[in-house]
């Protein structure tokens, strides 16, 4: 299996989604390396950031159910490396 490190970076603009996007995170925990979530209140957004550890395709699918709530837009950036995991 191949695994590689990826950063998946969302921004929240509608604050009910925060109950989905927390089981979605909880769905792929054992895969999180970290979260870092700050609310931007002045603009009433909050802005998370999930560091994973995976193969292309979890991080795939974990991207493309956060990508497809309402008032969640989500975005993914990896890392060049790629390893082979036993």
């Amino acid at each position: 299996m191949e695994k590689r490190v990826a950063v998946i970076s969302i921004i929240v603009e509608r604050i009910e989604a925060a109950e989905r996007i927390n089981a979605i995170l909880h769905e792929y925990g054992e895969y999180i390396i970290g979260r870092m979530g700050l609310p931007y209140r002045e603009c009433g957004i909050s802005i998370i950031c999930i560091a994973v550890d995976a193969p292309q395709d979890v991080i795939s699918a974990l991207s493309g159910k956060i990508g497809r709530l309402p008032g969640v837009t989500g975005k993914t950036a990896y890392s060049n490396v790629i390893r082979s995991v036993d």
